[in-house]
């Protein structure tokens, strides 16, 4: 898409964000200077796995345990007791040393995701006293704070599924123990763990802002713009793309959020944008193809859609109540943020 707006209207996509609070920086650093030792070392990290925590997944499921409350929290086991395991059910314990590093505990315990997907699913969840659980079905059930270590060993357990051969030559790749890339003995070609890139963006005529759904969506929820950037494409040139494409309307400013990484389909880097158009020219018009549904939304509907929890029921025969993605998704950070703009405007 050609740009032709003056530079004068478009916000800069990088404002300065402050990134840890009161965080104590010195042990960030040191967890993340430990975290790439062990990924540049192969036998510092077989020696980090021996001691470490493991997450099981079974075919990309990870393994959690469900709450009173029909919640989801991490099961975490010890790498011993994975061996102790593994034993058990028949299997070699050197399948724990297929294990993908995934982050760093602040007490510098080693965290690694291993699916055992070649082992009886309901025998495993008996040894463990846990469950098996479809990602996208936990990932609306799961606290915050975990949702972020579960989707990162889930994509980097699918990319070493997906990236066993060289794309040049076809040949096998071998993996580095922490499983941060994937490098081709035929020609030294590396392979690194990589992200869509894609933009979301809550759009807004200065008193509303544009929700959308997909059919795919469940019944009622409504969330923000988001398509894939092209080859070669900007943030800001995606975005814009994106907004014409799926609702016939044209940006005249944007400004930068947020970003996250999100599970679905498969891996994609989430960039969260803010964008205006014009109250004059803000009339929807789909194009048919993505979209199901899209529409302009006041802050008091807004609001109300924010306070609606998950999946919400409603009475029989009454159709079913707007509501929005959960707050650990960054449509909702979105959503949010333009809410209390709105309410300071």
């Amino acid at each position: 898409m050609v740009m032709h707006c003056c530079s004068s209207m478009v916000r800069s996509p990088f404002r300065s964000l402050q990134l840890f609070g009161s965080r104590d920086c010195s042990s960030y650093v040191s967890r993340m200077r430990y975290l790439m030792r062990l990924k540049e070392d192969d036998e510092a990290c077989r020696t980090a796995l021996q001691s470490g925590n493991v997450l099981l997944y079974h075919k990309l499921e990870p393994l959690l345990t469900q709450t009173q409350k029909g919640m989801y929290h991490l099961h975490m086991l010890q790498a011993t007791d994975v061996k102790g395991i593994l034993g058990k059910l028949g299997k070699d314990e050197q399948l724990l040393n297929t294990s993908v590093l995934i982050g760093c505990s602040d007490n510098d315990a080693a965290q690694f995701s291993l699916d055992v997907g070649s082992l009886e699913k309901a025998a495993v969840e008996e040894m463990c006293g846990g469950v098996f659980v479809d990602l996208r079905k936990a990932f609306f059930l799961l606290k915050e704070k975990d949702t972020p270590l579960v989707t990162k060993g889930q994509a980097l357990l699918r990319w070493h599924q997906t990236h066993a051969y060289c794309s040049a030559t076809g040949e096998p790749t071998q993996r580095n123990q922490a499983g941060s890339q994937r490098v081709s003995p035929t020609n030294g070609a590396t392979y690194y763990p990589q992200m869509a890139p894609v933009v979301i963006v809550l759009v807004s005529d200065g008193k509303r802002c544009l929700l959308a759904r997909q059919s795919t969506f469940p019944e009622g929820m409504y969330s923000a713009l988001a398509g894939f950037c092209d080859m070669g494409e900007t943030i800001e040139e995606t975005l814009r793309r994106e907004v014409a494409e799926e609702v016939g309307l044209e940006v005249e400013s944007l400004q930068y959020s947020s970003s996250q990484h999100w599970p679905f389909p498969q891996s994609s880097f989430m960039v969260a944008c803010h964008a205006t158009v014009s109250s004059d020219n803000a009339e929807v018009n789909l194009n048919g193809v993505e979209l199901e549904d899209a529409r302009w939304f006041t802050l008091e509907e807004t609001e109300d859609a924010l306070k609606k929890k998950a999946f919400p029921q409603g009475a029989k025969g009454e159709p079913t109540a707007i509501w929005v993605p959960p707050r650990y998704a960054i449509a909702n950070k979105l959503i949010r943020e333009w809410a209390i703009q709105q309410k300071k405007s």
